[in-house]
C-alpha cells in the first residue's frame, strides 16, 4: 500500500495547517509500523511531501479528524461508533481509500485534537451548507451507539460554534435525531416519527408564530437544506443531505396539521 499516495490524496486543501500537521503525525505513526528499513520510511515520507497538491474539496483528513474528537470526548472509543464511521468512509469514499482513512483514525483517536483550529481552517475552505452537512454527519457519529451524552453534545457544540453555524441551526440538527435542547445528561436517538415540539425546533421557529411565519420557515429551511447544495461532497454525503431534507419536510407537515393549514 503507497501511504505516500493516499496522504497526499486526503489532505487536499488542508496541507500546511493544523489538519495537515495532525495528518502528518497519522503518517509518521503508519511509517513506524509499517517500515522496518529507515530509508525505506524516508524516501516514503519524503514522497508524500511533493504530492501535496490534490483536487479542492477534498477532505477525508477532516472527516476523520473530527471523527476522531467525537468520539474521544467522554474517553471511550465505542465499537458502534468505529462501525458507523468505517460504514459512512465506505459509501463515501470506496473501500480502498476508507481502509486507509480508518488506519489514520486509529492513530488520529490516540491524540488530543486541536479542535478549534481544526475548524476554522474549515470554516474557511468549505460553504456554509456543506458544513451544516458535516454536523449532521457528526451527531450521526455521536448517536452511533444510541445515546448522545451530555459531554459529546458539548464538543459537537463547540464544533459547530468554531464552524460558524448558529445555534439554531445546531439544534435544529439536534431535533432532528430526537434530541431537544433542555434535556438532561444525554438524548437518546429517535427514528419514530416528529412530536410537535421537535418539528418547530427542525423550523427553527416557536409554537407563537403565526401561520404565515410558519411557511415563511419552510422555504427558508427547504432551501438552506437542499441537497444540491452539497453535491459536491459524494454520494452519502448527498444521501444524508436528502434525509435531513424529509425531516424539514416531515416537520412542516407535523405543525400544518396540529394548526389545521391546508
Amino acid at each position: 500500500m503507497s501511504f505516500a499516495k493516499w496522504i497526499g490524496g486526503s489532505i487536499g486543501w488542508s496541507i500546511g495547517g493544523p489538519i495537515g500537521a495532525i495528518a502528518g503525525f497519522a503518517l509518521g505513526a503508519l511509517l513506524d509500523n509499517s517500515f522496518s528499513d529507515p530509508k525505506e520510511k524516508q524516501r516514503v515520507y519524503e514522497d508524500a511531501q511533493q504530492n501535496q497538491q490534490t483536487k479542492p474539496g477534498d477532505f477525508g483528513m477532516s472527516l476523520v479528524i473530527l471523527s476522531a474528537a467525537v468520539m474521544n470526548a467522554d474517553n471511550k472509543i465505542m465499537k458502534s461508533e468505529l462501525d458507523f464511521v468505517k460504514s459512512y468512509l465506505i459509501q463515501q469514499f470506496g473501500a480502498a481509500h476508507a481502509q486507509e482513512l480508518i488506519m489514520a483514525l486509529k492513530e488520529v483517536v490516540k491524540t488530543q485534537v486541536p479542535i478549534r483550529q481544526v475548524c476554522l481552517q474549515i470554516r474557511s475552505h468549505m460553504s456554509h451548507p456543506m458544513r451544516l452537512q458535516l454536523i449532521h454527519y457528526l451527531f450521526g457519529v455521536g448517536f452511533a451507539d444510541g445515546v448522545l451524552s451530555r459531554i459529546e453534545l458539548n464538543t459537537l457544540n463547540a464544533v459547530a460554534r468554531y464552524m460558524g453555524i448558529s445555534q439554531k441551526d445546531f439544534y435544529s440538527i439536534h431535533a432532528m435525531f430526537g434530541g431537544q435542547q433542555s434535556q438532561g445528561d444525554g438524548t437518546r436517538f429517535s427514528s419514530s416519527s416528529l412530536g410537535i415540539d421537535q418539528s418547530y425546533q427542525i423550523l427553527e421557529i416557536d409554537n407563537r408564530v403565526n401561520d404565515g411565519d410558519v411557511k415563511k420557515a419552510y422555504r427558508k429551511m427547504a432551501k438552506k437544506y437542499h441537497p444540491d447544495k452539497v453535491a459536491a461532497l459524494g454520494p452519502e454525503f448527498q444521501k444524508a443531505a436528502k434525509e435531513k431534507f424529509q425531516k424539514v419536510q416531515q416537520a412542516y407537515e407535523e405543525v400544518k396539521k396540529r394548526r389545521g393549514i391546508s
